[in-house]
């Protein structure tokens, strides 16, 4: 696997339309606890179920171009059980409604939101990832195992409408939608410009941008009891949404949108600035979280660069643990070659951490992402204090009970170095397994720990 930037034409258009701002932030003072309330790294509101102290993990169970031929749903199902004997809390499934390129389309190109691989429209029954009936089996069986399971809603724009004539451009637009659900039909009065609203806060290629203004709209994505956001939580059963391309409109659809329908809520805001991420997710009322993308890119900075001085820089897990979202890498971008490393980052650290499909199943060592997935669950517990950063090193403590030091080396060297824990007179062991040292703390909680070259250790009592 190489270094790539897997942009498919989704979002080759938004980078074009939104380029990601490399904010202007303040480094953290070393030793400055991150997050002084240990009551705000809480990860009540991050998952439901009981995934343990540390809090739950997301499997972001597809990528782009998964295999077409309606058998993706099956795929995945088939793995459910060994998930969650891993560790894992809850999946994301991708858009589940037919779309305009029918058997092909990864859907986000909506098109029937009521079609979920059941009517013969745009080219096909099914979807490209299999059948209405193979989805709720799907979600059933993960329900099954306490697993909750996220849909990947997209209502910024549609597609595969019809051509008609609007009077509000004077041309001729694909906007006249004529489900075969016969459910939440569309026209040009639906889409900007219209007698509500000329445009929202952005538009993604030419596509005909949903109007949220409309009170029409508004009824059938989130305000009638069967209507988008009522049906795939109450009917077909999922337990929360992943909005797509939010900075297309304002945050208060998905406020609207949670105040009726409710379950959990993460928003793509593809955007490097910790400030606009945690602008958006108050503009939601708090209603979601956000997936972290400063995170993110200060971990490629920080990784691939040799600089872990970045990991002290400006991320939404900082400003808002319990509306994070961090991850390593997803459908849409996957810039981060350094990876291990970046995983033993969000797995002990604030938020709520998401493993990437492909990462888990086919690039990285599977044991040791479940090993820090177990830490995650396990240990990984309170408010977060960086003790030391370079280049080549960062130590960090979670303050809770139990708590952890994790120690990331990204020199070609065996490093040591004294900390402060949250121990006194105390035996701790690295359960990465990367050193075979077990040091006992002194009464004033300092002890010696170790890393090996281009690794990390995670310590907590024995």
């Amino acid at each position: 696997m190489k270094k790539t930037i897997k942009n498919h034409w989704h979002y080759c258009a938004l980078l074009l339309l939104f380029s990601c701002t490399e904010p202007e932030i303040q480094r953290e003072r070393q030793g400055e606890q991150v997050t002084p309330d240990p009551v705000s790294s809480k990860t009540d509101d991050l998952n439901a179920k009981n995934p343990g102290p540390g809090g739950g993990v997301l499997m972001q169970a597809f990528y782009w171009d998964v295999p077409a031929g309606g058998t993706w749903y099956n795929t995945v199902k088939s793995k459910l059980a060994s998930w969650d004997a891993a560790g894992f809390s809850a999946i994301w499934l991708p858009p589940v409604s037919k779309a305009q390129n029918g058997p092909f389309s990864m859907g986000y190109d909506p098109a029937d939101y009521f079609d979920f691989g059941h009517y013969n429209q745009h080219g096909s029954v099914e979807t490209r990832f299999g059948s209405k009936s193979e989805l709720q089996s799907l979600i059933s069986t993960a329900h099954n195992l306490n697993i909750d399971v996220y849909a990947d809603i997209v209502i910024n724009h549609n597609s595969g409408g019809d051509l008609e004539a609007n009077p509000y451009t004077g041309t001729n637009t694909y906007t006249d939608f004529n489900p075969a659900s016969g459910k939440f039909y569309r026209s040009y009065n639906d889409f900007h410009p219209n007698g509500y609203a000329n445009n929202d806060e952005g538009i993604f290629g030419g596509f005909p941008d949903l109007s949220h203004s409309v009170p029409y709209v508004q009824d059938w994505l989130w305000k009638r009891s069967d209507g988008v956001g009522k049906y795939y939580k109450n009917t077909i059963g999922f337990d929360g949404f992943r909005f797509d391309y939010v900075k297309g409109f304002g945050g208060w659809v998905v406020r609207d949108w949670m105040n009726n329908v409710g379950g959990f809520a993460v928003g793509e805001y593809w955007d490097g600035n910790a400030q606009l991420l945690q602008n958006w997710v108050n503009a939601t009322n708090r209603k979601s979280s956000a997936f972290d993308f400063a995170c993110y890119y200060r971990m490629d900075e920080a990784f691939d660069g040799n600089n872990l001085n970045k990991l002290n820089d400006d991320m939404l897990w900082k400003r808002d643990p319990a509306k994070a979202v961090t991850f390593v890498a997803n459908h849409d971008t996957d810039v981060i070659w350094d990876k291990m490393h970046a995983y033993a980052y969000i797995m002990t650290h604030e938020g709520y951490p998401t493993v990437f499909y492909r990462d888990y199943e086919e690039w990285l060592d599977k044991n040791k992402l479940n090993n820090l997935i177990w830490i995650h669950r396990n240990k990984a517990v309170g408010s977060t204090t960086i003790l030391y950063a370079d280049n080549d090193e960062y130590v960090a403590r979670r303050n809770g009970s139990p708590g952890l030091v994790v120690y990331l080396n990204d020199s070609n060297s065996w490093l040591e170095r004294w900390v402060e824990t949250n121990w006194s007179s105390t035996t701790i062991k690295d359960y990465t397994g990367n050193s075979a040292w077990e040091p006992t703390t002194q009464s004033g909680k300092w002890v010696k720990i170790q890393c090996p070259p281009n690794s990390y250790t995670i310590w907590s009592p024995k």
